[in-house]
Parts: structure tokens; sequence; C-alpha cells
């Protein structure tokens, strides 16, 4: 007798208890978004010590009459099961407090570029003069300490210590100064090694001639090994700071340099260039352009294996050939570069614009916002360019009567293409 009566007392309270979960769902469900937010706010004054019964009192004529446990119940179950989205009205303190976070971070961005620029700068004026003081007024021992083999030795040390460290600190401006400061310590001080050339100005004297030179392994070891260096430390950068993004850019002017400076390219290269310059040169054109028009179609080849694998992980280093390429394509198209054949010059123009055009309708099949932006800055560029040689064909634009009547033209154009971005970002974006 006893046993019937537990099992018919547990019954009671299972019954009990799932009456009350079906009323919650109940009343959930019967909830408009009003009165959940309402529940909400209660729910988080309360887990925060605040006076939530003032609050409850103030909205609780917004819900029908429920008692007290069924409102906690409720504003427990939307507490912890809601999803926040949080959007700030316009010309509130929040938003105004999120402008600012952009400002300054682009802010940090310069700050860190022109501190770069800055102590390379100091490091290339002043270092002559403070190894010419340490050999002057610490010799003997430090004239062997720091003779010119040992500290590159340990420049280079330096160098590869700057960029392991580096990746750990949490400030930006301070994290991207050091590692651009260990890059160029690896960079300058294994050119200096494998050219035995202990001094800024003559292994830069060697890395121009060799470019050029008949000795392969001259030119493997002057750029093609600092070259690979570099890469590799970005490649780690990469890896150990992924949220810094702009390396992606790096690694590819560091890679492709590495690749295009290996002797081979220089064989095949008047092969490679006929692809952006297939006329037929009947003057001088300089053979860097050449060299720049077979680095682009080696370039070009590599991103399309990228985008053909249409894997999100390359989208980054994607859109870093990608920018090279357009900035690359907006020098290749100038007229200055084809002064003696303009078959090549009007060839360039359709294949700079063809590309534009599906670098546009790529960045839009991946919704890429960077890629698309990149599209419309060198698309921009592009046409201004163009404007100014327009005039190059009829008059100088300095020289010319009209140039009040061309700069009011470059006006317009800027307004026109204005017009033309906001247009085509309404359209992306359904704004």
């Amino acid at each position: 007798m006893k046993k019937i009566l537990l099992l018919f007392l547990l019954c009671c309270l299972g019954t009990y208890a799932n009456t009350a979960s079906e009323n919650s769902v109940n009343h959930l469900s019967s909830l408009n978004e009003k009165q959940r937010n309402i529940l909400y706010e209660f729910e988080v004054l309360k887990r925060n010590g605040c006076k939530a019964d003032q609050f409850w009192q103030e909205n609780k004529n917004e819900f029908p009459e429920f008692d007290a446990k069924t409102r906690d119940e409720l504003a427990q179950q939307i507490f912890e099961n809601s999803t926040i989205v949080y959007k700030p009205q316009k010309n509130s303190k929040v938003q105004i407090w999120m402008k600012t976070q952009l400002l300054t971070n682009w802010m940090f961005y310069l700050s860190a570029f022109i501190a770069i620029c800055a102590v390379i700068a100091l490091f290339k004026k002043y270092w002559s003069l403070q190894i010419g003081f340490l050999l002057k007024r610490l010799e003997p021992i430090l004239r062997y300490l720091f003779s010119p083999l040992l500290l590159t030795c340990e420049l280079f040390a330096v160098g590869i210590a700057c960029v392991f460290y580096a990746v750990s600190i949490e400030d930006f401006v301070m994290r991207t100064v050091i590692i651009h400061l260990g890059l160029f310590l690896l960079w300058s001080q294994s050119t200096a090694l494998f050219t035995k050339e202990y001094w800024v100005k003559k292994y830069v004297f060697e890395i121009e001639s060799n470019f050029w030179g008949k000795d392969a392994w001259e030119t493997i070891k002057t750029i093609c090994l600092p070259a690979v260096l570099v890469t590799l430390a970005l490649w780690y950068v990469l890896y150990k700071v992924p949220a810094d993004v702009f390396y992606n850019y790096e690694i590819v002017i560091s890679g492709i340099a590495s690749v295009y400076a290996l002797p081979f390219w220089r064989i095949v290269e008047k092969y490679i260039y006929p692809v952006l310059f297939p006329f037929k040169n009947e003057g001088y054109r300089a053979r860097s352009i050449d060299s720049l028009g077979a680095c682009t179609v080696i370039a070009l080849v590599l991103t399309a294996i990228l985008v053909l694998q249409w894997n999100a992980v390359f989208y980054n280093v994607i859109a870093a050939f990608i920018s090279l390429e357009i900035f690359v394509f907006l020098i290749l198209s100038l007229k200055e570069n084809h002064k003696y054949n303009l078959a090549n010059y009007y060839y360039l123009q359709f294949i700079t614009v063809l590309f534009l055009v599906l670098v546009f309708l790529y960045s839009c099949q991946i919704n890429s916002n960077e890629i698309i932006w990149f599209s419309l800055i060198g698309s921009c560029l592009f046409i201004i360019l163009k404007y100014f040689e327009i005039f190059s064909f009829f008059s100088s634009w300095k020289r010319g009567k009209a140039w009040a009547w061309k700069l009011l033209g470059l006006a317009a154009l800027l307004w026109g293409l204005g017009k033309c971005i906001l247009y085509v970002s309404k359209v992306l974006y359904n704004i």
C-alpha cells in the first residue's frame, strides 16, 4: 500500500511540473516583441542587483495578469535563450564612440607606418656615425667585437629575435614597428652576408647590378635568398598574428620578388612579356617595363590558380595579389611607356579594363568587400589617368591655354565617379 501511495505522489508531482513548463511555453509564444524586451531588461536588472521591482511596476501594465513566479520564469527563459543584435541610434553617444574607435584605429595604423619609416630613416642616417664612434673611441676590444662582419651577424640575430618575440606583443603599434624593424634587419643583413659588402650603399649597388647580371649565382644570393628569408618570416608572423591581414600584401610582394629573382626567368622573360606587349617595339622601351610585364603575367597565373581553388583560406592572399596587379596594370597602361608603339598602348587599355571588370565580377561572386573596393578605386584611378592622357595627344596639360577648362572637366569627372560609386554601393548593399 505504501508503494502505491508513493508512486501516486510521484505521478502528481510530475504532472504538476509538466503543467508549469507548458504554461511557460504558452506564455512565451503569446508575448510580442515589446513584452519580451521588457522581460529581458527586467532579468538584466535583477541579475545586476538593481531595483527590478520598481521597473516592473512601471511596465506591468503591458502584460496580462500572472503571478511573480511565472514572470520570473519567463524572464529567465528569455534571458538565457535570446541573442541580442545591437544597433546604436543615429547621433547617439554609442554611435559617436564607435566612429571615434574607427578613427583612432586608422590613426594607430598611420602612426605605425610613420614610425616604421622614421626608424628606418634614422637607422640609415646615423648607423655609420655610430659605427665610426665605436671603432674610434672603444678600440681595440670593440674593434673586434663590432667588426663589420660580427656586427652584421649580431644585427641579423636581432632581426630574428624581433620577428620571433614581437608577435606576442599585444599593443598593435609597438608590435608592428618591432616586426618591421626585424624584417628590415633580416633583409639588409642577409644581403650584406651573402654579398660580403657590409655597408648599405655598397650592397644596394650589388642588388642593382646583379639583377640584370649574367652570373646566376650572384643573382640568387643577392636578391633571391634574402627575399626567401623575409617571406618565411612573414609567413611565421601571419601564422602567429592572423588578425593583422596587411601582412598578406607584404608576403605576396616578397614572395613574387623571391620567385622572379631566379635567373631562370631572365632566360624565358622574352617569351612571357609578349602576352602583354604582343606588338613589336619599333623604338626604345625600358627593359624594366618588359620585366614588370613578365612578372605581372606570372602573378596573374598564380592568382588564377588560387581563384580556381574556391577556398576561403586564400581570399586574403588573392586580395593581396589583385591589389598588386591593379597597381601594376595602372603603371603598364601609361602612355609614357609606349611612346614609340601605340599599338601596345591601345592593347593594354583593353586588357586593363577587362581585368578590372573580371575582378569586380569575382569580388561580387565571393562577396568580398575588400576586393570590390580595390576594383572600384582602381577603376577610378584608371579613368582619371586616361583623362589626363587624352589631352597629351593634342596639347600639353600645363602649357595649353585651356587648362582651366581641363581642370573644370577633372572636377566634373571626380563628381561623376563619386556618384557612380554611390550608385554601385546602393545596388550591392541594398541601401
